[in-house]
């Protein structure tokens, strides 16, 4: 599971990446400087965790991850493929969700692609491009299926009334996720692999000074995309740069607390792409490891299990289930257990986050 960022060039995609991976993609005050999309796999930021860890003393704690790919630049005509653009756009078709980055700040010394900050349009760019790929993708997917059409074909029939549901909705400027679909239609968009039907969460980079509340370019972001069924989040980008380069942790609390933040910006990020991807977290607590493992929401407990292993799954006899909540007020499973509070579920237990697990299996 895979998270690109994107944003038009020079808005400061990389040195968040940075931020978040504390690798050093190049970063530099011109246009598609990042060419090759960097990957970097990030720990996803989780209290549990460290609290099983005081309770269980384990050798070793694995946390939950996320992989976050920082794609090229896009520009007007990407569809066409000026500048980079088919290269951008097969590497966000790979993607699972979108964190796309506004510039919401001023700063005449770093130069913007389109001469003049304006998050809207930056933002309506790059969804015109998208868009347009998309309209390309179904119109072609349309024309392939016509002559079934024609001879009364139930299934093409249905495909082409959701085809011609989507293209004229995205002839309205309007994005693939905004639709309503009903579960038949749901399980066919699903299947087409489309770029504006992927989760977004718009980053808007901030100056320092509005890091906390936002400003007007944050409140007109939040304006265009109110109908669009996406999420928002304001990060001051370079502030988090400065942030990243304190080794001590003390040193990067105070800075927080100096600009009215409680916990650092790129970790709320971590934890809005985990979810922005529909993951969600359970764990395994014992005296060789404490592990954070990451799974779909709705995943049965056999699913989970196949998580660790296939074999799990094949085997699966049933779960011995504790609930985050009793962990945390009993302290260790030895008093969940006293307590009865253990759990032992079977096939369609449907795991809830923050589970603690012990499966039992056979093969």
């Amino acid at each position: 599971m895979k998270a690109g960022i994107v944003g038009l060039p020079n808005v400061g995609k990389s040195t968040l990446f940075n931020c978040l991976s504390n690798t050093k993609a190049q970063s530099a005050n011109f246009p598609f400087c990042t060419i090759e999309p960097n990957i970097g796999i990030i720990n996803v930021p989780d209290k549990r965790l460290n609290f099983l860890e005081s309770c269980v003393d384990p050798e070793k704690v694995i946390p939950a991850n996320v992989e976050i790919v920082d794609i090229a630049g896009l520009v007007k005509g990407a569809s066409k493929g000026e500048g980079l653009g088919n290269q951008f756009l097969a590497n966000i078709r790979e993607t699972d969700a979108i964190i796309h980055v506004l510039r919401c700040f001023d700063d005449n010394n770093i130069v913007h692609v389109e001469s003049s900050i304006n998050p809207v349009r930056d933002k309506e760019i790059i969804d015109l491009e998208l868009q347009l790929k998309d309209l390309e993708t179904l119109e072609k997917l349309k024309e392939k299926i016509s002559r079934l059409v024609k001879t009364g074909n139930k299934d093409a029939i249905f495909q082409n009334e959701v085809l011609l549901k989507m293209i004229n909705h995205i002839q309205s400027f309007n994005p693939v996720r905004s639709i309503e679909f009903n579960e038949k239609e749901k399980e066919f968009t699903d299947t087409l692999d489309l770029i504006t039907n992927k989760p977004v969460l718009y980053v808007c980079n901030v100056d320092e000074g509005s890091a906390l509340n936002g400003n007007d370019y944050v409140n007109q972001v939040k304006n265009s995309i109110k109908n669009e069924n996406s999420d928002l989040l304001i990060l001051a980008v370079a502030t988090e740069a400065d942030i990243n380069e304190l080794d001590n942790f003390e040193d990067r609390k105070a800075f927080l607390e100096d600009i009215g933040l409680n916990e650092a910006g790129s970790s709320k990020l971590i934890r809005k792409s985990y979810d922005l991807l529909d993951l969600q977290t359970y764990f395994t607590a014992g005296k060789k490891e404490v592990r954070a493992w990451t799974i779909r929401k709705g995943m049965t407990a056999p699913q989970a299990a196949g998580v660790i292993h296939t074999d799990f799954e094949k085997g699966f006899i049933r779960a011995e289930v504790i609930s985050y909540r009793d962990y945390n007020e009993y302290g260790s499973e030895i008093k969940v257990k006293e307590a009865g509070k253990l759990k032992i579920e079977g096939k369609d237990y449907i795991v809830k986050d923050g589970d603690v697990m012990h499966f039992r299996f056979n093969v």
